[in-house]
């Protein structure tokens, strides 16, 4: 890969989307002096930064859920195309990669790293407290983007710098090979810190930006995950390092329970309304509002021509247009409907996150749309701004499950605060989960996190993290999968004799031809015959 030339910054304040030609020697505004002259500026160009991560809020899917094992490839219940569906079903290889150019992420980098550089050398107006803040703001970035990257694709290049490109310069001193697995996954943990260093002991919170507690969040996934998963690398992959880094876990996630800022909402669905944002539950969102911004939940729900008057809702009446959607609506991504129904009627999460419906009269051919996207309806026409939260306190509980079963076996108290709060009234002994082995807990945090998490990024990094019984990833175990036809046999997401390589993702052709210090990711060649 070709080094990442510094852009623009008046660019990125204006809302810059880059594209994907990593190959780019724009200039430097900001070398020149116009830029960064006073605090404002800095804190417009922190707020581009949140606005990059916004646009990326469709990555959380693609990257964090398609290849869960649990949406449907092909076509959807209302006989419209599904997309993504090579990825859905994990058809990844060296010339169909699914994504390119490591997903776009070294364009956001980028910005990040100039912003560090700026403020780490210039700025000079800046007090301490300023300074230190936005800086931690910028390392828990660099660290969520390379997070993204190395549960992706392993050991990537490390660009740590900006690099401006002045006059003619040796094309080969742009280069970037791979940096291994482990130290990719050290630095991801340095910026962690950096993170935490910055921040100090502020207990200022904004659910909009990233802040100290977003970064104890992003702290218990690198260390669960660095705790559970060994990720395969030529050159020095990382080894599970267990109990060590679970307690590092630990003390992240008991940071942010013992805040006292988060709570369960008391309604599942009241999480994801349009007039309740910013709630208890939420840790990190991108915000969406009516005329500013919309999310892409048009693409999770019915279209009214093909299902209104002729599909059929559960109790057999026709359906209605009942989401108000008008004209708008195209299934693009659908759920299995073994996953739906592995929900039970009185559980609310299944009301609040599908609407179920059915091609035929007798009930047989199931269909859904997802609700958590939306929105609400403004002057008669649906608007689809919910805001995509990224982080929220459901999913700290079920960390802490986890956390606690690897350490002691005992997580049953995290997974029944779920589900009293889906259960609700319903809530009883029959439903409360009972502790039992280190596999069957595994297995209850997994479909509790199926059942709680729909949509919201996590199905894929859940079953290559969550293990059997032989410590082995339950992405390789039919018991956690859902089967592409209700009530049919299920079989494993990935084949564990054929398919380990696939744990990570290829990089596609053209980012390895534009950069030769690169290489094809962990056993692609081989499992191909290369």
């Amino acid at each position: 890969m070709k080094k990442i030339f510094s852009m623009i910054a008046s660019a990125l304040l204006l809302g810059f989307s880059s594209c994907d030609n990593l190959d780019l020697a724009p200039i430097d505004y900001a070398a020149t002096g116009n830029f960064w002259q006073n605090e404002s500026e800095v804190t417009t160009f922190m707020y581009g930064l949140h606005g990059h991560l916004r646009a990326d809020y469709q990555s959380l899917m693609v990257l964090g859920e398609l290849r869960g094992g649990a949406m449907m490839d092909g076509t959807s219940s209302i006989n419209t195309s599904l997309n993504s569906s090579a990825i859905i079903v994990s058809n990844l290889t060296t010339s169909s990669t699914g994504i390119s150019n490591w997903n776009s992420y070294y364009s956001r980098l980028l910005q990040v790293n100039h912003f560090i550089e700026q403020l780490t050398n210039g700025c000079p107006f800046l007090s301490d407290a300023s300074r230190n803040t936005f800086l931690a703001q910028a390392h828990g970035l660099r660290a969520y983007y390379y997070f993204m990257l190395y549960r992706t694709f392993g050991g990537v290049p490390l660009e740590k710098d900006v690099k401006v490109m002045s006059g003619s310069i040796d094309v080969v001193s742009l280069y970037l090979a791979r940096s291994s697995a482990e130290d990719v996954l050290q630095f991801i943990k340095d910026e962690i810190k950096a993170s935490e260093e910055g921040f100090g002991s502020s207990s200022s919170f904004d659910c909009y930006t990233w802040n100290a507690l977003t970064t104890q969040f992003l702290k218990a996934q690198v260390y669960l995950w660095s705790a559970k998963v060994t990720t395969n690398d030529y050159e020095k992959p990382h080894t599970a390092t267990g109990a060590s880094d679970l307690n590092v876990a630990k003390e992240a996630l008991d940071k942010i329970i013992n805040s006292g800022k988060f709570s369960l909402q008391a309604n599942f669905a009241d999480i994801f309304e349009y007039n309740k944002k910013k709630n208890s539950e939420i840790i990190l969102a991108m915000p969406c509002d009516f005329n500013e911004y919309s999310n892409w939940g048009v693409n999770f729900v019915y279209t009214p021509s093909i299902v209104v008057g002729s599909y059929y809702a559960p109790d057999g009446s026709r359906m209605e247009d009942v989401l108000g959607l008008g004209t708008a609506g195209i299934v693009r991504y659908e759920w299995k409907e073994s996953l739906v129904k592995s929900m039970d009627l009185t559980d609310s999460r299944r009301a609040a996150t599908f609407l179920e419906y059915y091609q035929d009269e007798a009930l047989t051919k199931f269909g859904s749309s997802m609700l958590k996207l939306k929105g609400h309806i403004e002057s008669g026409i649906r608007q689809f701004d919910s805001d995509i939260i990224m982080y929220r306190y459901a999913d700290v509980l079920l960390m802490r499950a986890e956390v606690e079963n690897s350490l002691t076996g005992k997580c049953a108290t995290y997974i029944n605060q779920i589900r009293q709060r889906a259960y609700g009234d319903n809530y009883s002994n029959e439903v409360a989960y009972v502790d039992g082995s280190f596999a069957e807990n595994e297995l209850a945090i997994l479909h509790e996190r199926d059942k709680e998490f729909v949509s919201e990024g996590c199905r894929w990094f859940d079953v290559v993290r969550l293990q059997d019984a032989a410590k082995q990833p339950l992405v390789f175990s039919a018991e956690a999968a859902y089967p592409k036809v209700y009530g049919a046999v299920a079989h494993p997401v990935l084949d564990k004799a054929t398919e380990q390589h696939k744990l990570l993702w290829p990089v596609n052709v053209a980012t390895l031809t534009a950069d030769p210090e690169l290489k094809q990711t962990w056993g692609y060649n081989e499992a191909e015959g290369k």
